[in-house]
């Protein structure tokens, strides 16, 4: 797999492109000079992290015959304080679920992402991170 950035300002607005057409921004944290014009690394982690589970979760639930109508997912990370690098610590993630899908199938789904398939996840994890989650379908948290 091959990645490139490109820069784009004076300061710390990159643009990367994967493969394919594929783009996505980057830029610093304004205290330190950052516009607004991307995400932050650290912070494309933790989306990564989204888009991994997410794309393992759809998978697994079409093959079921399961019907997504909707799907958002939450995660609220914390990373190491008075380090560097400040690693992330600690991520909680909450899948909200809408459709006619079966609870356990839902929760079974999140789980073999977050325990099995997520190559994302395990990165972090290896790293030291401590990654929950939680399921909530149809508006209703599941147990």
């Amino acid at each position: 797999m091959k990645v490139t950035l490109q820069r784009l300002d004076d300061a710390f607005h990159f643009e990367a492109k994967g493969q394919g057409e594929e783009i996505m921004h980057f830029d610093a944290n304004p205290e330190i000079g950052g516009k607004g014009k991307g995400v932050r690394p650290m912070q494309a982690l933790l989306m990564s992290v989204g888009g991994c589970s997410a794309i393992d979760i759809i998978m697994i639930l079409k093959k079921q015959k399961q019907e997504i109508k909707d799907f958002r997912i939450e995660i609220d990370g914390e990373r190491e304080k008075g380090k560097e690098p400040a690693l992330w610590q600690q991520a909680h993630i909450v899948y909200h679920l809408e459709g006619a899908i079966d609870p356990e199938k839902a929760k079974r789904a999140c789980q073999l992402s977050m325990e099995k398939y997520c190559s994302v996840s395990k990165t972090l994890e290896i790293a030291g991170a401590k990654i929950s989650w939680e399921v909530v379908l149809n508006g209703n948290k599941l147990v």
